[in-house]
This record gives structure tokens, sequence and C-alpha cells, in this order.
């Protein structure tokens, strides 16, 4: 049955009292922040292609360990995070251990770091068994997430003497590092790669700006450029320029990006198809929408062949504006275009439908791509919820997860879940949103901080405490440092019940995790 008519058939009591339109929200920004509809993708350093994740799928293979994997995260979810725990909860396991399995497990780990290390050691031990260099990446990243630096350059070490150091490790401490707000540290992360023996080259100084660009440090990214680039330490090519016009437009900076725009003409470098693409996305980010259309009449006059991605970006802010007409015109205009027809572009115009409200012609456009047998996809879905939950549909929000929780290819990611538990929680629906966490957790899929901040912050808030002491006291246990807004309102509530030895006793763990380094 087509996702068009199964929701036609919602009962309109699904859940009878959820919806309390004049209620503030009280969880967080709202969803629109969550959810941007689309980045410029490009054949940059740090871009994580996924078009081939369906092929990926299809190998049975692959299956198999993804359900194994999701097995065994299912198991140390119900353990302790302690390396005997581990061991104990995995003795079933130990015969059927793979780099490919631990790589996936890892990856699925990636929000607790503990859990993830403990796993790891174990795994190691395993008859036979070798880590790749694809399992410590997995494992740097993880305990990056936490800010375990000096246990990640432990990591670093190993891989140095086992023989698979390379520059990835360091990419990935470099990005960990920038998104902790900690520059200075990502960029000698950078720099220490020469005295591990590796060789700097351009694509990792861009990778660098590229990093800093992205964790909303383009200005430093900008000075790192200069510097280098006057003191002789590396030549700028166009993908320097881009990432610089792609972190300025993110700012929605258009005077710095045109400054670099102009020097990178200056220095005798024309802009090609991605050039353009992030200015054209630049200028859709600050509504400047005609501009952006003149951009792209500018690339059709220079016969610079208008790509799948730039049409993307006219339809999402297009529909953004309502102004339908002319998103539905861009994307026929992409569908007579000669390119393969793609998931994103299609999810795009699935947004632009339901920036209007015009829902069912959204859900034809699902049907439409599965025919096509170019989706949907996860994404797709998130779009759809994202207005439903903004225009307070929250029957057929929840109906819509349901089948996308039956629907292959189109498993619920964390950011689904967090979607739905946020929706639960500011509609005071907690039996729900639990409901919502324990179908994650039975699919092995871990919790964000985020997600955990919203959950406690609305126990607290229906004045639940033991509840919001017991995830608090999980959140702590994966290794997450919770926000101080959470741990002040926790404790705020607390306080107001009397409850003075129940602060004291989680600020001392709290206190015990900030300080505590993991030794693996």
């Amino acid at each position: 049955m087509s996702l068009h008519r199964s929701l036609s058939r919602i009962p309109k009591t699904l859940i009878p009292t959820l919806h309390s339109p004049t209620k503030p929200i009280k969880n967080g920004n709202p969803f629109h922040k969550l959810l941007p509809f689309f980045q410029i993708h490009y054949n940059s350093v740090n871009t994580h292609a996924s078009s081939n994740d369906n092929n990926q799928n299809s190998n049975p293979q692959n299956a198999l360990i993804k359900l194994e994997a999701e097995r065994i995260c299912k198991i140390l979810l119900n353990t302790t995070c302690s390396t005997k725990g581990v061991a104990d909860a995995l003795s079933s396991v130990s015969g059927n251990v793979n780099p490919l399995l631990v790589d996936e497990v890892v990856k699925k780990l990636s929000n607790s770091g503990v859990l993830a290390l403990s796993f790891f050691r174990w795994a190691e031990k395993q008859n036979g068994f070798v880590h790749t260099s694809e399992s410590y990446h997995g494992l740097i990243e993880a305990l990056g997430k936490i800010k375990q630096f000096k246990m990640v350059w432990i990591l670093v070490d190993e891989l140095k003497k086992k023989g698979l150091l390379c520059k990835e490790a360091f990419a990935l401490i470099s990005r960990r590092y920038a998104r902790a707000r900690k520059v200075k540290e990502a960029i000698e992360a950078f720099e220490r790669m020469e005295k591990y023996g590796l060789v700097v080259e351009l694509q990792d100084f861009n990778r660098l700006l590229d990093t800093l660009s992205k964790s909303r440090n383009v200005g430093k990214a900008q000075e790192v450029f200069d510097k280098w680039k006057n003191n002789g330490k590396f030549k700028p090519n166009i993908k320097s320029y881009t990432i610089l016009l792609e972190g300025w437009g993110g700012e929605k900076n258009l005077l710095r990006l045109n400054e670099v725009y102009q020097e990178m003409k200056a220095d005798d470098i024309e802009p090609d198809v991605v050039s353009y693409g992030i200015m054209i996305h630049a200028h859709c980010k600050v509504k400047k929408y005609d501009e952006a259309i003149e951009l792209l009449r500018e690339m059709e006059r220079k016969k610079i062949r208008v790509t799948p991605h730039v049409y993307c970006t006219l339809i999402n802010g297009l529909g953004s504006e309502k102004r339908l007409v002319e998103a539905l015109k861009y994307f026929e205009l992409y569908k007579g275009s000669g390119f393969d027809l793609e998931v994103f572009t299609f999810n795009a115009m699935v947004g632009a439908y339901c920036w209007s409200m015009r829902m069912d012609d959204a859900y034809k456009l699902v049907d439409e791509m599965r025919r096509c047998k170019i989706g949907p996809n996860s994404r797709t879905y998130d779009i759809i919820l994202h207005h439903l939950i903004k225009a307070k549909r929250t029957n057929e929000a929840y109906s819509v997860f349901q089948k996308m929780s039956n629907d292959p290819g189109c498993e619920p990611t964390v950011s689904t879940y967090e979607i739905m538990v946020r929706m639960f929680c500011n509609e005071d629906r907690t039996d729900m949103a639990l409901r919502v966490w324990d179908q994650m957790k039975a699919r092995g899929v871990l919790p964000g901080m985020h997600m955990f901040s919203t959950l406690i912050n609305s126990f607290c808030h229906e004045n639940r405490l033991d509840d919001a002491c017991r995830y608090f006291q999980e959140m702590l246990d994966m290794g997450m440092r919770p926000p101080l807004p959470l741990f002040d309102n926790l404790k705020r509530t607390l306080l107001e019940e009397g409850k003075e030895d129940t602060v004291k006793a989680l600020w001392r763990k709290l206190e015990k995790l900030k300080k505590s380094n993991l030794v693996g």
C-alpha cells in the first residue's frame, strides 16, 4: 500500500490527548533548526559520500553483519561499561568476531565512548582477531565526542606501532577538537602529523580549513589560510577557496564571501560549478533568491552545466518561501537535465510541498520515488515528520513514524528518534516519549546528549525526579558530560523538593567524570 493511501486511513483519535497547540515549546529550538534540508555536497576532503549505501545494504554479507552488530549493541546496552561486564555479556559472541563486525559495532556505539572502548578492548583479546585502522578511527570518533583526548592520543601511538597510522586519524582528531571549541588544539593536532612521519600535502591543508569552517570557526580558517598563503607554506587551489566560500556562506556573511571570491579571481582561479553552487546556496540562505537565480543564469551563459545539487538548492530555498510554482519549475528542469535521478533532489521537492502543507502531493512524490527506485530514505521521512510536527499534526506524525519503522531502508536514525522524543515531551507525553526511547534501544541505537537532555528536562517539568536522576546517571555512565543548563535545571528542581543530598551526590559524580581519563 502506498504511503499516500495508508495515511488517508489514519484514525483521528490515534492519540486522543496529544494536542495542545497553544502550549509553548519548552524543550529547545524549533525543529527547523534541527533539520537543515540541504548542505552543498562537493568532492571535498571531510565529505563522507553516501551514494553507495544502498548497494552496500543490498549485499547479503553486509546485511548479516548489520543484524549481528545490532544484536551485540542490544546486549551491551543492558550491561555495565566495564571490560569485565562486556566480556561476560558477550561470551556467546566470541567465536564470530571479524573486522567488519567490530567496525560496525564501534560505529553504532559512537554515542557511548566508554562502552565503545570496553568493546574494542574485548574484541582485540579474541583469538586471532586484529583491529583494522577503521575500527581505531571509529573509536577515536567515539572518544572524541566525550572529549577523552588523552586516550585518543594513546590510540594514535598504538596505530603508529602497528603500522596503521594514516592521515585520517589526525583529521578525525582535529575535527573533534574543533567541535569541542578547542581550535588551537585542532590546529596543533594537524601539525603533529609531520612529527609522526607523515608528509603534509595540499589536500591535508584543505581538510583542516574544511574542519574549521564546518565547526563554525570560519574566521579562524580564514586566518590560517591567510597566514599560510602569505608565508608560502601552501599554495591554495580552487578547493581551498571553495571551502572558505562555503564557510562564509554558512555564516550568512556575503561581504566576506565576495572578498574571497574576488581574491580567488585575482589569483586567476575561475569559479567552477561547485563554487557557483556554494554561492547560490549562500544567497538562498539569506533569502536573496532572485540573486541566486541570476547566478544560475550566469552559469548557463558561461556554459557551465547546472548540476542536481544546484537545482536542489533552489528547490529548497524557493520551497521554504512557499514559492512552489518556481520550485516545481526547477524540479522539472532537473528531471529533464539528463542527470540520473537522485534521492536528495526528490527530498528537496518533498520539502517544498511540505512547506506549503501540500502533504498529499508530498506523499504522492514519495510513491513516485518508489516507482523510480530512488528512495525514499530516512531523510525523506524526517522532512515529512518535521513539517507535520510543526503544524501540530502529531497523530499523523506518529503514524508516519510507525510506518517508517517498518519500511526497509528507511529505518529511523538517531535524529528521527530525537524528533519524536522531543515531540512527545513538548506535548507532556513522556509515556509516549519513553515508548519511542525503548523502541530505539531495542534496535541497538544509542541516544545522544540532546535526547537525554530533552527527556530529563521533561521529567523535571513533570516532577518525576527519580526518573530524571536515573536517566541522568545513565548519561554519566555512557561517558557523556551533561550541558550545564541541564544540570542546573535538575539541581533546581531537586532543591525545590528538599533533595540536597541527591544534588551533592550527582555533583560529585559529574566532577569525577570531568576529571577522569579513560584507561584502556
